[in-house]
């Protein structure tokens, strides 16, 4: 073997394009599948870093054909003490920015879990310093004045310091005490988000100023609980089914139809779950295809090669040479080119994941996806490279295994070549081609639909507009105050010079999270959520919003000043709720439809 070894190395050396060619070439082929298969092994394949993670699942209610993961607070806790099949369940959600105060003075914006109290023991994690929030802790509401620091935030805004435990900040002007900080490997219990912080779910009010913790109609929280050991996801979803069925009589209004699926946490359920997993393996079957291309461009020049090199083989062979020692040694330079690109592919590969690891799509929000290679990465790219040496390396076999050595000699010509050239290598042609046109059309079929999604018309205009971004909770500002501080705001950025409207939105289009409301027909009276009509997402916006955005009004009018004091609410809907729910746009103008319990 070593032998075969040298003597391939050897042959590779006389022959540098060749030998550079293949190794880039599949190098690129190998990187890719790296690459995908690194992510997809970061978000589909390997289970959350928590202990006992096959038993964990979420929680999803279904509604209609869609099956939303956000539970109210109320059903959460009916859930949590009537159910028999979860060791028990917890409650978290992702929160927007806070501003966190050590004392300088100067808040930084941090982004947290609020979880329930039982969070880190139901999940069996143990602090890296200090001590966890426990359901000890909880005595109703703003009741417990500790966070836990995330081990990241702990390292870059507490310099790893352990006096940090025990400190008190401020997070939106009220003081918590840092009571512990979590492990490195625990990033909570969503693989797209890093937290800087968990702060107690019961506190939100407090914290986010916001209270729907005893509002039933307002889902706003996740889910999540570890099945009890026997317990079957059939089981299960049938006792909280009972359950569901329970609230439902209890609570008409709110619960009428309520039906629970459960599903594998990570990706916020199947919401984000079903998707990334379609999506990531559409990724890898186009990647898989790029490395066919490779193996069938190496396969015809190694055919190529094996027919230059025919007089050298046929002249072993009349030597006393076995057929099998020259297959041998044609798949022992396969081999080496192959072992060479899968080197040099996952090296790129790596380069490319560190910087994926680290990027945040959308900037000042903790989202990123750590996908760094583990050892599953690099044992399927060393798979992957020997598969291929030996793909691309069997192609020869046939000029060599059909080869008279001395009709070879003796004519001077490559008779390999002339076994070969029609049938084997215009197939791998052939091949090549197919997989190009199939990889060319899906790119560009990809970029075509990028291109039209940036040239489509969303209902505004972002061109020639100024976004300012402002949390006045983080200043202390609560209830009356701060709509009378959005209303100077306002009222001074119309002043500045050049400005020529100036609106307010709770949030913007295309953003995460929000507010949905149930709407009903103007003859409802019973709002149970099974007799709406539509289920509406829903913004918040102040008078001049739709000028200073660049809203087009299809029909009717936007807000006025004049609007804010009159009763019954007013309204604007979009093209599409307007055609689906009222029939047409001109009849949506005038309109009067339930929207909750309030009518618009």
């Amino acid at each position: 073997m070593n032998a075969d070894i040298r003597l391939a190395l050897r042959q590779l050396r006389k022959a540098p394009g060749f030998m550079v060619t293949a190794v880039l070439t599949l190098a690129l082929a190998i990187g890719a599948n790296a690459v995908v298969f690194s992510v997809l092994n970061a978000l589909v394949l390997r289970p959350l870093r928590v202990p006992h993670p096959e038993s964990l699942f979420m929680l999803e209610r279904t509604f209609g054909t869609e099956r939303p993961p956000s539970q109210s607070y109320p059903d959460y806790l009916d859930l949590r003490s009537q159910n028999r099949s979860f060791e028990s369940l917890v409650s978290y959600d992702i929160i927007g920015g806070m501003g966190l105060d050590t004392g300088s003075g100067n808040a930084s914006v941090v982004w947290p879990y609020m979880v329930s109290g039982n969070y880190f023991d139901s999940l069996g994690i143990r602090p890296y310093l200090g001590r966890f929030l426990h359901a000890y802790d909880e005595h109703g509401k703003n009741s417990v004045p500790f966070i836990v620091l995330s081990y990241a935030y702990w390292r870059s805004r507490f310099n790893s310091d352990p006096a940090a435990v025990g400190r008190t900040v401020q997070i939106n002007k009220h003081p918590y005490t840092i009571a512990g900080v979590a492990p490195p490997d625990f990033r909570g219990t969503e693989l797209f988000f890093a937290p800087d912080l968990w702060a107690p779910l019961v506190d939100l009010p407090q914290m986010g100023g916001w209270d729907p913790l005893e509002w039933r109609s307002s889902r706003f929280t996740w889910v999540i609980g570890h099945l009890k050991p026997g317990v079957t996801t059939g089981a299960a979803t049938w006792d909280l089914n009972a359950i569901a069925a329970s609230l439902a009589k209890s609570y008409p209004k709110e619960d009428d139809g309520l039906k629970f699926t459960l599903a594998r946490p990570g990706l916020v359920g199947d919401s984000l779950g079903r998707p990334a997993r379609a999506f990531m393996a559409e990724l890898m079957l186009l990647s898989g295809l790029i490395l066919l291309a490779a193996c069938a461009n190496l396969g015809s020049l190694f055919a190529a090669r094996a027919a230059d090199r025919s007089r050298e083989i046929a002249l072993r062979m009349a030597l006393g040479a076995r057929r099998q020692l020259i297959l041998r040694q044609l798949f022992t330079e396969a081999l080496l080119v192959s072992l060479a690109g899968g080197v040099c592919g996952i090296a790129g590969a790596v380069a490319i994941l560190r910087v994926l690891s680290i990027w945040r799509p959308i900037p000042g929000v903790p989202i990123n996806v750590p996908v760094n290679p583990d050892a599953t990465t690099y044992a399927v790219a060393l798979l992957l490279a020997l598969f291929s040496g030996l793909l691309f390396g069997s192609v020869p076999v046939r000029q060599v295994l059909r080869a008279d050595p001395w009709q070879i000699i003796r004519s001077g010509s490559s008779g390999f070549g002339s076994l070969g050239r029609f049938t084997l290598r215009d197939v791998l042609l052939g091949l090549q081609i197919a997989i190009c046109a199939v990889l060319v059309t899906a790119s560009l079929v990809a970029v075509r639909g990028l291109a039209r999604s940036l040239e489509s018309s969303y209902g505004f205009q972002p061109q020639g507009a100024l976004l300012v971004h402002t949390d006045l909770k983080m200043a202390g500002y609560d209830g009356d105050q701060r709509a009378l501080m959005q209303q100077r705001i306002l009222d001074a950025s119309a002043k500045i010079p050049g400005v020529t409207a100036v609106g307010y939105a709770d949030r913007l289009p295309l953003s995460i999270g929000g507010n949905d409301s149930s709407v009903f027909t103007d003859s409802t009276t019973d709002y149970r959520p099974t007799n709406s009509i539509a289920d509406a997402q829903q913004f918040d916006v102040s008078p001049d919003y739709f000028r200073a955005a660049g809203t087009a009004m299809l029909a009717g009018r936007t807000f006025t000043l004049h609007d804010e004091s009159k009763a019954p609410l007013v309204a604007v809907v979009n093209r599409t709720f307007a055609r689906k729910v009222l029939g047409t746009v001109d009849k949506a103008v005038g309109e009067f439809q339930s929207v909750g319990r309030h009518t618009s």
